[in-house]
């Protein structure tokens, strides 16, 4: 079936760390029209249930793809993607592309054979974790930590709020005093909104650790799901959130080349 030009990708994060992969797809599809969609209201994924968030995810996506008609949906972030992409993918007929922690290419990476994971506590438990860490880390040491501080730290620098170097340090020294946690040479951003904080984050880290994310492979696979398609829009990209909009995300997100922020 033709697919209508001007038929959007749908990126769906629970806040803003979606951005990142928003930015990679430009890169490589700058053509492609766009709706940006953030359940703010559900903001943050990473304390809720399983249940709660397998429920909130699937039931936003059958609405949102009812209204918009994606060509594709993103599912732009680990903790919703862990959980519901299988259920998602069972519901809707549109192609889904999850985001999955970036530990095959950590692991092809370390040198010291120590790799720290950061996520959201949802994220770092999940089975389909140990399945990659099974698959591409065997015979590596895998640290995980739950960083939630960060999520908040990341939405405040994108609305133009200070961040305190202190707290990002604060985030990730769970992690580094571990066992073993001083031979960590690479750090999985497992949560899209992380990358948001890389400056400050190397602060934390050191010089010596190298952080790795999903970003760019899920742009290309985005890319390749969508080769051949006829791409034109027929108006600006914008965002769309659940909840109140706050007034300092328009001009946040016009940065991002999204004209226009709507209530969902």
């Amino acid at each position: 079936m033709a697919v209508d030009p001007s038929s959007p990708v749908l990126l769906f994060d629970s806040g803003l760390g979606g951005l990142t992969v928003l930015a990679a797809m430009r890169r490589l599809l700058p053509h492609a029209p766009v709706i940006y969609a953030a359940d703010l209201a559900g903001l943050p994924y990473g304390e809720k249930t399983e249940a709660e968030i397998a429920a909130r995810v699937a039931g936003l996506l059958g609405r949102m793809s009812e209204r918009y008609r994606p060509r594709l949906i993103c599912i732009a972030c680990n903790t919703a993607s862990t959980i519901a992409l299988g259920m998602v993918r069972d519901v809707l007929e549109v192609p889904i592309v999850g985001t999955v922690p970036a530990i095959k290419p950590a692991a092809a990476l370390t040198q010291s054979g120590v790799i720290g994971l950061l996520g959201t506590r949802a994220t770092i438990r999940q089975g389909y974790v140990d399945r990659l860490e099974a698959e591409f880390a065997a015979g590596k040491r895998l640290i995980r930590h739950a960083a939630p501080d960060l999520v908040a730290l990341a939405e405040d620098k994108l609305r133009g709020r200070p961040v305190s170097a202190e707290r990002v340090a604060a985030a990730v020294r769970g992690m580094m005093e571990q066992p073993h946690g001083e031979d960590i040479d690479t750090v999985v951003l497992a949560c899209t909104h992380f990358p948001l904080l890389e400056d400050e984050l190397a602060q934390a880290l050191g010089s010596h650790v190298r952080m790795v994310h999903g970003a760019d492979g899920i742009a290309r696979r985005i890319a390749h799901l969508t080769q051949g398609q006829p791409f034109a829009r027929s108006q600006p990209d914008f965002a769309v959130v659940t909840g109140e909009p706050d007034p300092s995300l328009a001009p946040a997100l016009e940065a991002w080349g999204l004209a226009a922020v709507k209530q969902f």
